[in-house]
C-alpha cells in the first residue's frame, strides 16, 4: 500500500453485514483511498454464516464493538477517515471523539447520549428487540415487513424485498436497550466527545424519509457539537430513507461523502 493513500474503515449498523458496504469500498479505492469493511466481534464473514448462528454474537454492545474498532484501527500505518451508518455513525463519533480517525462520516447515525428526540417511528422500529427485555442478551431479526418500514420505506416493494434477502443479518439487540435508556441515568455506552480539542471535521446526515434514525435524530446529534470549533457539517439527503448506503441511490451518498473529504482536504 502507498504510504500517501489514507484508510477508511466502514462500520455498519444493525442489522446490516459488513460486505453491504463492498459497492463502497470499491469507490472509495478507485478515489485513492485504502478502504476496509471489517465485521463486528464474533460476526462470521458471510451473511448465510451470520443468519445461521446468531447465538454466536448476541451479546455485545456498543462499547465493545467501539473497543473493536479501536483495536483494528491501531494497528493501521496511520489514523484513518471512519465512515459509518447508523449505530455504526455512532461507533464513528465515539472514534473520533477518542482521537482515533482522522475524520468522521455519520450516516443518519443512531442517537448518542443527549439525544432527546424520540419520533414515534424510530419507536416502532427499535420496538422489534424492546419488547422482550431478553433480547438485550440475543441477536435479534427483521422480518419482510420491519425492514421495509425501517429500512425500505422509502423504495419500491420489490428493491426492499431484494435488498433483505441479500443483506439483512440477525444483530445483537443490547444496543438498542442502550440507546432507549442512555439519557435515563449515568450510563456511558453511548456517550460521545463532541468537545475534544483538535478532535477532525465530522460530517452528519439525515434521510428525509428515514423511520429508524428520522432527521430530528440527526439534527439532534449535530446540536451536541454546537459548542466545538471543529467542522461539523449536516447534509440532508430529503428523498432517502434508512437504506441510502445500501439502495439504489447509495452512489450519491457515497459521492457526497468523498467530495466532503475532498473539501476537508482529506
Amino acid at each position: 500500500m502507498p504510504a500517501s493513500r489514507t484508510p477508511v474503515v466502514f462500520v455498519h449498523g444493525l442489522w446490516l453485514h459488513s460486505t453491504s458496504w463492498q459497492p463502497w469500498v470499491e469507490l472509495f479505492r478507485e478515489a485513492g483511498y485504502d478502504p476496509i469493511a471489517p465485521e463486528w466481534p464474533d460476526i462470521p464473514d458471510t451473511v448465510a454464516e451470520a443468519r445461521a448462528v446468531p447465538e454466536r454474537f448476541g451479546g455485545h454492545g456498543v462499547a465493545d464493538v467501539t473497543a473493536h474498532f479501536a483495536g483494528i484501527i491501531r494497528k493501521l500505518p496511520t489514523p484513518p477517515v471512519v465512515v459509518g451508518h447508523s449505530f455504526g455513525g455512532l461507533i464513528a463519533q465515539q472514534l473520533l471523539g477518542q482521537g482515533l480517525a482522522r475524520a468522521a462520516v455519520a450516516i443518519d447515525p443512531a442517537p448518542a447520549k443527549g439525544v432527546l428526540a424520540l419520533p414515534v417511528s424510530a419507536l416502532r422500529v427499535a420496538s422489534v428487540a424492546l419488547r422482550n427485555p431478553a433480547n438485550r442478551r440475543r441477536a435479534v431479526a427483521l422480518t419482510p415487513a420491519q425492514f421495509r418500514y425501517g429500512f425500505g420505506n422509502a423504495l419500491s416493494e420489490a428493491e426492499s424485498a431484494e435488498l433483505y434477502e441479500k443483506w439483512t443479518i440477525p444483530t445483537p439487540g443490547r444496543p438498542l436497550f442502550e440507546a432507549a435508556t442512555a439519557n435515563l441515568g449515568p450510563s456511558t455506552a453511548t456517550k460521545i466527545n463532541t468537545n475534544r480539542p483538535g478532535r477532525g471535521p465530522l460530517l452528519i446526515t439525515a434521510g428525509g424519509r428515514d423511520h429508524t434514525v428520522p432527521p430530528a435524530i440527526s439534527k439532534g446529534t449535530a446540536r451536541l457539537y454546537r459548542k466545538s470549533p471543529a467542522v461539523t457539517d449536516v447534509v440532508t439527503f430529503p428523498d432517502r430513507g434508512h437504506s441510502l448506503t445500501i439502495d439504489h441511490g447509495w452512489r450519491e451518498v457515497a459521492q457526497t461523502s468523498l467530495d466532503w473529504l475532498a473539501r476537508q482536504s482529506l
